[in-house]
């Protein structure tokens, strides 16, 4: 794929998983909308808590693995007797775990999420209903991959927007008469609206017959092998949300649905961003690697790398400054109340901070995943995330609180960051980077500095002295921003205003 067809490619995706985010995000809005931060919304993130971390954890690695070795099979016929093992083992490994989890229901939800007996109580009646969709998440997953591998991103993108919207739709149509249950059969029966799209596109295109085969053909296996490292060391972000609602029940009523809504706010920008990203270049790197092209997959990296701390930090400012009035517009409503809003404003400036680490550290570990180099991303989450987050938060709990866990999490994963950048060159054997370059780089890393803390100084005056309606103060804001961000990236002369250029003028061109 040509350069400007990948950015017109990652473009549409973006839009697709942002409508996709907004729609998923506005039912965690519906949850605050109908419950306010009570034991109902406790128990709604506590029962989608496991079929949305295997889902995006094993799912993810799954995919990531299969990805990595279906790129690397040339012969037609491999690749056909590899899908339909895959399939089959995945369904049956499913199927098992799936009854698994029902069966198992009411000994794990209170073991892993020791809180009030009401809360406990409905959580385990809520999970029971939900737990179907583990199946049809992670198959969904997979298939999602190889609809990526056949540069069918968009589609892929699609059935997650069809997936959030019959969720969302669901539950609000059936709130009246089921109140917190019809968001857990809103999770179920959206998941299999999505896999049901999956499948039947796939085989409308011809790309898979679903024929399942219990065959060990030695990719399977390989890729199983694969799929647990990159499972333990993919799973940095969802295992910090793990980690805070385990402790977070400690500690209140509603503790745990303030932490599920800010902190989700944080993955909105970034996950629209990063499965746009990894989901159109990961197979483009696999099949790089292969070729051995380590020079452009280092240049892609480093690229990446930029423009995504370019856009996030930047943004990250200005939600910390509009944290409050961003809260009071989108949730204060009914149930969900100004001591709620006080509450969940210190957890989204804290979170937010943390925004670009996360995005960079799944961003950074697809370039690890595409060497199949997966060990030390696993070693690395689990110093993160199991070591220095959990000691953390076991500090920062008693004498801060829910606030002490958001720190937690902002400060463990900018070390899991700065370790696997300074591993990149280790583990994966790049060239070092030349004395010029790294230069170019401080400079660049400076600029985005002085950009971030301008737009800081102004749009913090301009929230202190002109106050007026929350929206009306975001808005005005979200124009003062934009200005300064654009103004700023061609006063201090950032590179990227010249990528920006490039690509008006050949769209220009292409037009005429």
């Amino acid at each position: 794929m040509k350069g400007k067809h990948i950015i017109a490619i990652i473009g549409a995706v973006t839009i697709i998983n942002l409508v996709s985010r907004l729609i998923g995000y506005f039912r965690e809005m519906l949850v605050a909308y109908q419950f306010g931060f009570s034991f109902q919304a406790d128990s709604i993130a506590t029962a989608y808590t496991i079929p949305n971390f295997l889902y995006i954890v094993l799912g993810g690695a799954l995919t990531s693995a299969f990805v990595s070795v279906y790129s690397k099979i040339e012969d037609p016929e491999r690749k056909k007797k590899y899908l339909r093992s895959m399939f089959g083992w995945l369904s049956l490994s499913m199927i098992l775990l799936t009854l698994l989890f029902i069966g198992t229901s009411e000994l794990l939800i209170p073991f892993l999420f020791q809180d009030q007996a009401e809360t406990i109580s409905l959580s385990v009646n809520l999970f029971m209903i939900m737990a179907p969709a583990i199946f049809f998440l992670i198959l969904s997953m997979w298939l999602q991959g190889l609809l990526n591998v056949n540069d069918k991103f968009s589609i892929a993108a699609l059935s997650t927007l069809i997936m959030n919207g019959a969720f969302v739709a669901i539950a609000f149509v059936f709130y009246p008469s089921l109140s917190s249950y019809a968001h857990a059969y809103g999770a179920s029966i959206s998941a299999f609206l999505m896999f049901a799209f999956l499948v039947a596109f796939i085989w409308y295109k011809g790309y898979f017959n679903f024929r399942p085969s219990l065959e060990t053909t030695p990719e399977v296996w390989r890729t199983f092998r694969l799929t647990i490292p990159i499972m333990l060391g993919g799973a940095t972000l969802q295992l910090y949300f793990l980690i805070y609602r385990i402790f977070g029940a400690h500690i209140g009523e509603g503790t745990i649905a303030a932490l599920n809504l800010t902190s989700k706010f944080v993955q909105l920008p970034q996950t629209v961003l990063m499965l746009a990203v990894t989901a159109v270049i990961f197979p483009m790197l696999a099949r790089k690697v292969a070729a051995s092209e380590h020079e452009t997959v280092a240049k892609i990296h480093g690229q990446g790398l930029k423009l995504m701390a370019l856009v996030i930090i930047p943004v990250t400012v200005f939600i910390v400054v509009y944290a409050k009035d961003i809260i009071i517009t989108l949730f204060e409503y009914q149930d969900f109340t100004r001591e709620d809003t006080l509450v969940a404003t210190p957890l989204l400036q804290i979170f937010v901070i943390g925004m670009f680490f996360h995005a960079a550290n799944v961003y950074i570990t697809r370039f690890y995943y595409a060497y199949e180099r997966s060990m030390y991303p696993l070693i690395v989450s689990l110093i993160s995330v199991l070591a220095i987050n959990i000691s953390l938060s076991y500090v920062l709990i008693g004498p801060m609180g829910a606030e002490g866990l958001a720190w937690a999490m902002t400060i463990s994963a900018g070390i899991n960051f700065i370790l696997l950048l300074v591993g990149v060159n280790n583990v994966l054997k790049w060239q070092r980077k030349a004395p010029t370059e790294m230069k170019e780089q401080l400079v660049g890393f400076i600029k985005l500095l002085v950009m971030s803390a301008i737009i800081g100084l102004v749009l913090y005056g301009m929230n202190h002295f002109i106050t007026m309606y929350p929206l009306v103060d975001i808005l005005l804001g979200g124009f003062t921003f934009a200005v300064l961000f654009i103004g700023l990236l061609y006063a201090l002369r950032f590179q990227e205003r010249k990528d920006i250029q490039k690509l008006l003028k050949r769209k220009v061109g292409d037009d005429r």
